[in-house]
């Protein structure tokens, strides 16, 4: 569907624009408005502190995301009796997948609910189950109240992971959007750092691991008293006709922008709105998923922006961060819970990595140096295992760290570096590829895909284990993640730099791949004019 280029200032009533690859495949792009062309000039002024501002508020829902489903690392060595008995493997597996089971429903719940009620409901919403899951777990004493207790937590995880991304990402200008986004996420590493260190200084204290779960709930206290200082979503507020209320929040986020160009903006995204839908609040449901599912262009974005969401699930960091601290143990390390800090400390570190670099060279390039980087990794800690010893049914061996167990901790830090620094936060950018009218459902698919998968890794790992041995668990998370790499390198397409509104051309040409290469070497040059032309 044709939107106009985010970089033209014509004063034509309509243009036709045309890219020619080094292929010599051409592609057209048809510009037209009604009555002039809208500019979208808004995106090349300072935008404000308040952006960021807000972006720190909220992913404090990210902090609790992290926290709530890396705490349960240091919980599962801490347990004892305290359920009643020592739980077996496959008990272990239940109290840890189903966090993912109930974010899955929790992320639906969130995404059916935020285009009528907005994005700021669905944080409320996980801020009342945080702290109710919070309370259960610390109370529970039976292996049945913890299961409901992680469950109440997961619905709070899914609501936060789901709606969070998506409200940075309507909120963000174009070219901090990415950045803004990662901010998110590497507060869900931080939120999952932090686990790993109250883990580790709550073991050998009576008890302690309830007040590890226990703490989980001052964040989410935290973060609704704050809340209400946050505006809603121009976007959102737009597509229910709250012109007035959106150019106030555009103010805020532009502060250096003219009433024009703030007018201008508004246009843009009425215009956006409008090409496919009158009214979106007053579209059924079951014509929002038609909407996602059968316009081809709709398709191809969700299908890879859940591609990549699978691949930062499948490819085995969540059996690190649910497991690490059992993992560790099982290999012959004295502490496993303070090594588990390894694993939270990489991860958060990296993060920055991709902060720094996002919207400075990309999500592709970002995208295929550390996946490939991640299956090579996981390669090497399968051959490692090969010579750790590890029983049957995954008992303890040794307490001796011999040359491959150093090994495996090393190569495990570099796979977490990869993974920290790449997919992680870039799986939740793929909210830009969504058109409006489908973005809140496109996320909720993103996020169920996060949470499906992560059902899968979780409820799994050990019995891999047991199965088909830590070599062979491994040897397939590499082959997942090199599955992931050549899926990247023929579907997914750069968007950086691009306005919200301008995205959704990218998709009416197959995968787009070259056909955004086009539209971002146009982009580059026009820029270098502007510059000429202001020397």
């Amino acid at each position: 569907m044709a939107t106009k280029d985010p970089n033209s200032n014509s004063s034509s009533k309509s243009s036709k624009v045309s890219f020619e690859d080094d292929k010599g495949a051409a592609y057209h792009s048809e510009l037209e408005t009604q009555d002039h062309d809208i500019d979208d000039s808004i995106e090349t002024t300072e935008s404000g502190k308040t952006v960021w501002l807000i972006a720190c508020t909220v992913s404090m829902g990210g902090f609790l995301f992290g926290y709530d489903t890396g705490v349960i690392s240091a919980v599962l060595v801490n347990l004892g009796t305290d359920l009643g008995e020592a739980l077996s493997s496959s008990e272990q597996e239940l109290i840890t997948s189903i966090t993912s089971g109930g974010a899955l429903i929790g992320a639906v719940i969130a995404g059916l609910m935020s285009d009528k009620y907005g994005r700021k409901f669905g944080v409320y919403f996980g801020c009342v189950l945080f702290i109710a899951g919070a309370v259960v777990q610390a109370l529970a004493y039976s292996l049945a109240q913890m299961t409901v207790g992680r469950f109440v937590v997961g619905l709070g995880v899914g609501s936060a992971a789901m709606i969070i991304p998506l409200y940075i990402g309507e909120m963000a200008p174009a070219r901090s959007r990415g950045r803004l986004i990662v901010f998110d996420n590497l507060c869900v590493a931080g939120g999952q750092l932090v686990s790993y260190a109250l883990g580790a200084g709550f073991t050998g204290v009576n008890h302690g691991w309830r007040y590890m779960v226990g703490l989980g709930a001052v964040p989410a206290i935290i973060l609704s008293v704050t809340l209400p200082l946050c505006p809603e979503s121009p976007r959102q507020l737009i597509s229910h006709n709250r012109i007035d209320d959106a150019k106030k929040v555009l103010r805020r986020i532009f502060p250096h922008a003219s009433s024009e160009q703030i007018s201008s903006k508004v246009k843009l995204i009425q215009r956006s709105i409008e090409e496919t839908t009158t009214g979106i609040s007053n579209k059924c449901l079951s014509w929002q998923f038609k909407q996602l599912f059968i316009v081809p262009a709709n398709l191809r974005a969700l299908v890879t922006a859940c591609a990549v969401m699978a691949i930062s699930q499948l490819g085995g960091f969540n059996t690190l961060m649910y497991y690490s601290s059992t993992l560790f143990s099982m290999v012959g390390f004295n502490k496993p819970v303070v090594v588990s800090i390894v694993v939270g400390g990489t991860n958060f570190l990296f993060g920055f990595v991709n902060f720094a670099v996002i919207d400075r060279f990309g999500r592709r390039i970002v995208l295929l140096v550390t996946i490939i980087g991640m299956s090579l990794s996981l390669v090497i800690a399968a051959m490692a295992f090969h010579w750790i010893p590890i029983s049957h049914d995954l008992a303890v061996q040794t307490r001796e760290i011999n040359w491959a167990g150093i090994l495996l901790l090393v190569t495990i830090i570099f796979y977490i570096a990869f993974y920290a620094a790449g997919v992680a936060p870039t799986a939740w950018v793929g909210t830009e590829f969504l058109p409006l009218e489908v973005r809140a459902l496109g996320t909720m698919m993103n996020t169920v895909t996060c949470w499906g998968c992560n059902i899968i890794i979780s409820s799994t790992f050990l019995s891999m284990m047991k199965g088909i041995t830590p070599s062979g668990a491994f040897g397939f998370y590499a082959g997942i993640c090199f599955i992931g790499w050549v899926f990247v390198i023929f579907c997914y397409a750069e968007v950086h730099n691009m306005p919200l509104e301008a995205v959704r051309e990218v998709y009416d040409h197959g995968f787009g791949v070259r056909y955004a290469k086009m539209m971002q070497r146009r982009m580059r040059e026009e820029r270098s004019l502007e510059e000429v032309g202001k020397a």
